[in-house]
């Protein structure tokens, strides 16, 4: 292997925007520095919550062809996500997930990288 600034592996995700952390960390369950492997589903959502130490809520929204209307209903659906120290995020960023083995109960994807930072999310009425 090739030596390079970041000392990240390659994943074998192929996704524009998306590239290794600048910062090196020393989490096994990192997937540019630790050994944990990305397989199956890849997916893009929004950050919700950043409350927890090493975990994120993951929000996605998607379309679903209702028959008998004949339109299309929205649908969203939240999943929990392993946080890297390497991957610094806010709430309201966009974010790439992959699926790994479990990691906790609740938690079997991991954040990959950020694609677009959210515009400032922090102030919320409530």
């Amino acid at each position: 292997m090739g030596s390079s600034s970041t000392r990240a592996k390659n994943i074998g995700i192929n996704i524009d925007g998306l590239t290794p952390p600048q910062e090196v960390c020393n989490d096994p369950t990192c997937p540019w520095h630790g050994n944990i492997k990305v397989r199956g589903l890849v997916l893009t959502g929004r950050v919700i919550k950043a409350k927890m130490k090493n975990t994120v809520v993951v929000e996605r929204e998607y379309l679903v062809y209702s028959r008998k209307y004949m339109r299309y209903e929205r649908r969203r659906s939240r999943i929990h996500a392993h946080k890297p120290p390497c991957i610094h995020l806010k709430e309201g960023d966009v974010v790439v997930i992959g699926e790994t083995r479990p990691i906790a109960k609740s938690v079997s994807m991991v954040v990959l990288g950020v694609l677009r930072r959210g515009e400032n999310s922090g102030s919320q009425e409530g």
